[in-house]
């Protein structure tokens, strides 16, 4: 639970993640969510959506305000401009009023400029407008005698000439008038209607909004594309980052790119890995420690068992010998016989003990690793027709019946001496077991994979299902009552399974309604030859 409110908690803090969670808690436990979406995309188109808006409003209202007056600026600029070249040409090629129109026709027809040049007579010598020249003639004469000069508005006076805004009182329309005389002396007018400057001004704006509103819709769809564009490698980035928050290590940056973007998913897929190998790492560690552990637990088990086991199995040929040769030390019995049955008891159970503290310790030099293994190629038929024939004598004792009918020669790999025990306590086994027919068959078998198979099987009961999983370990007995009959130490089996295990072999015991077989498998000749190429 730990673990994943700190996972709830990157989550919620995490900066590329576009979900905010508001999380309510009443009486029946967590509520449904309410969330609240903000998208990166919409944020994005928004915000550069406003400030191209922004950029857009403000040159339309800068145009509202200041348009005009620069337009003004211009034509100002302009009547000077003109001006001066018209005193120019005037003064080289004199007032020819073709030489006039030839350089500076032009420029009244584009600029909209009306000219009136009079003599000193004040009579008309030069014109170029669409209106009455005589009007222009009476405005000129009375600037120049400074009779019609009550409406003007100065902007500029000099010695030569007079650049002023006028209103005509006929036609009602507003003029940028620039009046004086020229180095001739000629006097001049120059009139631009400012009406017109102010459609231009009005038209622009009008224009510009129209603008406006085309760029910001253009831009709108242009922003979303990109903004999508954008975006769409950040969600997989952050969906990336959930699935490995939740150790889903299978999703990978796919989207690809040489920008911060891909290289940043590229570094999500190497640390995916990183991080799935460092916990693949972990677990692999925490596995084996936990083995580990299980193992000092059973080592630990295992060693009390041991001696609990062993100081059980000793106890009752200690008290033997220690009952009997008490016996013998306060002369029980004084006759001979008495006296060679007490000391053929102390000698047996002493023998007895001797052999299973042999057998311990070869079980502890098998299960250690500390016995080595000497792998051979002999003869297993004549192994086993050997160890048969030494239990001759203990089979005709118990009226049991060994057949051993293999007489060919079987090679196998193996230890020959470790082999002759495991097959030497199967017999004894067997022996020490053997009921109702008293047969015991000893069989070798060539299996198809190269195996050599050897079973020994003996007539009587049949081992108990619960009891076969158990019967390989130290100590273990079926039949505590019928182990003691025969001096049993339950040691048997288990040094067979730790010889096979030393030889990386299989072995087993099977139940059948008359008897039970134990068996165990060595490399034939072809089985140990296919093994020598592969290595």
């Amino acid at each position: 639970m730990k673990l994943l409110r700190q996972r709830k908690l990157r989550r919620e803090s995490d900066p590329l993640d576009n979900v905010q969670e508001e999380h309510y808690q009443g009486e029946s436990g967590n509520k449904k969510k309410k969330v609240k979406s903000h998208s990166i995309k919409r944020e994005l188109t928004f915000s550069f959506a406003v400030m191209i808006a922004i950029v857009l409003v403000s040159n339309w209202v800068i145009n509202n305000l200041f348009l005009e007056r620069y337009y003004m600026m211009k034509k100002q600029k302009v009547l000077i401009n003109t001006y001066e070249q018209l005193n120019e040409t005037i003064t080289t090629y004199g007032l020819n009023e073709e030489i006039v129109k030839e350089n500076m026709g032009n420029i009244f027809g584009a600029e909209n400029i009306s000219l009136l040049v009079l003599n000193q007579d004040m009579k008309t010598c030069l014109y170029t407008s669409n209106i009455n020249k005589n009007l222009m003639a009476g405005r000129l004469y009375g600037y120049l005698v400074g009779v019609d000069n009550s409406n003007d508005s100065i902007i500029k006076r000099n010695e030569y000439y007079t650049l002023q805004r006028n209103t005509d009182m006929e036609s009602k329309q507003e003029y940028l008038e620039l009046w004086g005389v020229l180095d001739n002396a000629y006097a001049f007018l120059m009139r631009v209607p400012l009406e017109s400057i102010r459609s231009n001004a009005k038209i622009s704006n009008e224009f510009l909004a129209y603008i406006s509103i085309v760029v910001i819709a253009i831009s709108t769809i242009m922003l979303s594309w990109l903004s999508k564009k954008i975006t769409k490698p950040i969600l997989e980035l952050t969906e990336l980052s959930k699935r490995m928050a939740e150790l889903d290590f299978d999703a990978k940056y796919s989207s690809g790119g040489n920008d911060e973007i891909g290289q940043l998913g590229e570094h999500f897929n190497k640390m995916s890995e990183t991080l799935e190998m460092t916990i693949s790492e972990l677990k692999t560690a925490n596995n084996e420690l936990q083995q580990d552990i299980e193992k000092k637990t059973q080592v630990d088990e295992m060693r009390k068992e041991f001696l609990s086991n062993v100081s059980h199995e000793l106890k009752t040929p200690i008290a033997l010998i220690q009952g009997y040769a008490e016996g013998l030390q306060e002369c029980i019995n004084d006759d001979e016989e008495s006296r060679e049955f007490y000391c053929s008891v102390i000698m047996d159970e002493a023998a007895k003990m001797n052999n299973m503290v042999k057998k311990l310790l070869t079980l502890n030099q098998l299960e250690f690793g500390n016995e080595k293994v000497m792998m051979e190629r002999f003869d297993l038929t004549t192994l086993i027709r050997g160890v048969v024939q030494s239990a001759e004598i203990l089979a005709q004792q118990k009226e049991a019946k060994i057949r051993f009918s293999q007489k060919d020669p079987v090679h196998v790999w193996a230890d020959e001496f470790k082999v002759e025990e495991v097959v030497t306590n199967y017999i004894s086994n067997a022996l020490n077991h053997v009921d109702y027919k008293k047969i015991i068959d000893v069989k070798i078998k060539k299996k198809e994979d190269g195996k050599v198979r050897v079973s020994v099987f003996n007539t009587g009961d049949p081992i108990p299902e619960e009891d076969m999983p158990n019967i390989w370990i130290k100590f273990y007995k079926v039949d505590k009552a019928r182990t003691r009959e025969y001096g049993g130490s339950g040691i048997g089996l288990s040094i067979v399974k730790a010889i096979m295990d030393s030889f990386h072999q299989e072995c087993g015991a099977i139940n059948y309604k008359n008897g039970v077989e134990f068996w165990f498998e060595l490399d034939g000749d072809a089985e140990a030859e296919g093994k020598r190429e592969n290595e």
